[in-house]
This record gives structure tokens, C-alpha cells and sequence, in this order.
């Protein structure tokens, strides 16, 4: 990799860390976003249709119907628990992040109930309002992930599970969601059970193609003899960094330089109009990836 490459590095891996507070407030703002999404749909598409899938509030849409607890105080009461439970499994492991996220989807949705009370769904199209129960926590849910914070809830029991048990917690998870699922086929009926079940074979799909398309970047292998221009224009103007290598090729003999990089879509399409201009012989080979791990993407 050039000099000028890492220098670039090195500037951008300045700034980031020369600006923590706002990195943490745009951090927080995405978590509060995605718990206001999140609550968006389960509390006006999954509450009043009764559909009984995924985690803790799966549990509430039941446990509001046998009981005299509303769906939003007993999600309030159980995430509550459940924190509790995880400082004292987990200690300072359960984070701020998942203390926050949890404790503010408990209230908005104990104070929806009380400021915007609801009698019964919102249309008669159930398929259409299963379908807004399902995307609105999963791509909340995807986003939580994907800054590497959760909402609470079930996620708590899977953190202790891991911690001190060998169990396979994606079984032990999968058992709590079956659970309330085969819940609502007692106590609501198979209609609503069956839509409960749709939901929760759909919901682990939308929230893994959410966070791929969040991730998915653009992988490429540009073939050309004049790769100066090219990598100028990745640095100076996409600020992304390159490694170039030298090659021959197969047919003329010719010395070629392959340029390889990886960046986000909207300046993949950039680098790409940008190549047909300056060196329109140039071969480019673009690909898809979801997971990059590096200096500038994920780290671990």
C-alpha cells in the first residue's frame, strides 16, 4: 500500500477520534431511533392484532390477554427484571447501551398506552398490518445490532446463557418465541396463530437481510496501465484507501497494475463513472460484500 495511502488512514482515524462526544451522540440518536421504530410497530401493528412472536413482548401480547396487565406495563415490568437480573448475573457487562435501549422501548410503550389508547388494530387488512409487526422491529432490531447494542428482553437471558451455561442459546431463544407462539393458538385462536407463526419464521430473515444490506459494500479489482489518476481520485476526493499490485497480461504481454479497493455504494458508483472517463480501456471487476473487516469498516 502507498505512502499517501496510509497518510489518508491516518487523517480520517484522527478526526474519528479526535470527535468522541459527537460519535457518542450520533451513537445514542441511532439507538433512539431504532427503539422509536421498533415501538412504532409493536405497538400499533403486533398489540392489537395479537400477534404472538419474538422475545418479551411476544410474551406481553398473551400475558395482557389472561391478565389484567396491559402488553406495555408488563414489557416495562419483565425488561425491568430481566436488567436486574442481568447485573447480577453479568455485572457491568450488560452495558448502557442495552440499559438504555431497554428501558426506553418499556416506556414509550407504557406511554403510548396512556396517551394514544387503542380499541382494536388499525385496518382490516391483518397480512398488511403483520407485515409492519414484522419489518418495523426487525430493521429496529438490524440497527441496534449492528452498532453492537439490544434492546434487552430475551437478549439478556441469551447473554447469561452464554456466560455461565453451555446450552445452545440460539435453541434456547428459538424455545422462548415457539413458546408464546404456541401460546396464541390457545388463547386467540389458530387464525391469529397462525399469523404469530408467519412472523416468526419471517422476522430472523428481515432483521439478517437488513443488517447485510446496512453493511454491503462494493468490492474492486480495476485492471489498467495508468493507475496514478485512479488512485488519486480514491484518496484525495472518495477518501478510501488502496492497495495496488503489478501484473501482465496473458494475451500482449503487456505490463498492467491491478487496483484493489472497497467502499460504500454511493461511492462505488462514483469510482466507477470516474474510471470510464479518465481510462475508458480499463477492466473493472466490482463484487458484493456485506462483511469487511478492517481499518475503515468493521473491527473485532
Amino acid at each position: 500500500m502507498c505512502f499517501s495511502c496510509a497518510h489518508s488512514e491516518r487523517k480520517m482515524a484522527t478526526r474519528e477520534i479526535q470527535n468522541p462526544v459527537l460519535r457518542k451522540l450520533a451513537e445514542y440518536g441511532m439507538i433512539t431511533m431504532s427503539i422509536w421504530i421498533m415501538v412504532i410497530g409493536i405497538y400499533f401493528f403486533k398489540f392489537p392484532n395479537n400477534f404472538a412472536f419474538g422475545g418479551v413482548t411476544g410474551f406481553s401480547t398473551v400475558i395482557a390477554k389472561i391478565t389484567r396487565f396491559s402488553a406495555g406495563d408488563f414489557t416495562f415490568f419483565v425488561n425491568t427484571g430481566l436488567l436486574v437480573l442481568g447485573f447480577l448475573f453479568l455485572g457491568t457487562d450488560v452495558g448502557v447501551k442495552t440499559v438504555y435501549a431497554s428501558m426506553l422501548m418499556s416506556l414509550s410503550l407504557s406511554a403510548l398506552e396512556r396517551l394514544c389508547p387503542l380499541s382494536g388494530p388499525l385496518t382490516k387488512e391483518p397480512l398488511l398490518e403483520l407485515i409492519f409487526a414484522i419489518f418495523c422491529p426487525g430493521f429496529g432490531s438490524a440497527v441496534l445490532f449492528n452498532i453492537g447494542a439490544s434492546s434487552g428482553g430475551t437478549d439478556i437471558i441469551a447473554m447469561i446463557l452464554k456466560k455461565h451455561t453451555s446450552m445452545n442459546i440460539g435453541t434456547a431463544l428459538l424455545v422462548v418465541d415457539v413458546t408464546s407462539v404456541v401460546m396464541a393458538f390457545f388463547v386467540f385462536g389458530p387464525t391469529t396463530g397462525l399469523f404469530s407463526t408467519l412472523g416468526l419464521m419471517a422476522k430472523s430473515l428481515v432483521i439478517d437481510d437488513v443488517i447485510e444490506n446496512m453493511n454491503l459494500c462494493k468490492c474492486f479489482n480495476i485492471i489498467c496501465d495508468n493507475p496514478q489518476p485512479i488512485c488519486d481520485f480514491i484518496i484525495n476526493e472518495l477518501h478510501r484507501s488502496a492497495t495496488t499490485y503489478h501484473a501482465e497480461g496473458a494475451f500482449t504481454h503487456h505490463d498492467k497494475t491491478v487496483i484493489m479497493t472497497t467502499m460504500k455504494r454511493v461511492q462505488a458508483v462514483k469510482l466507477r463513472n470516474y474510471i470510464r472517463k479518465v481510462e475508458p480501456s480499463a477492466f473493472i471487476l466490482i463484487s458484493n460484500s456485506s462483511e469487511i473487516i478492517g481499518k475503515g469498516f468493521l473491527t473485532n
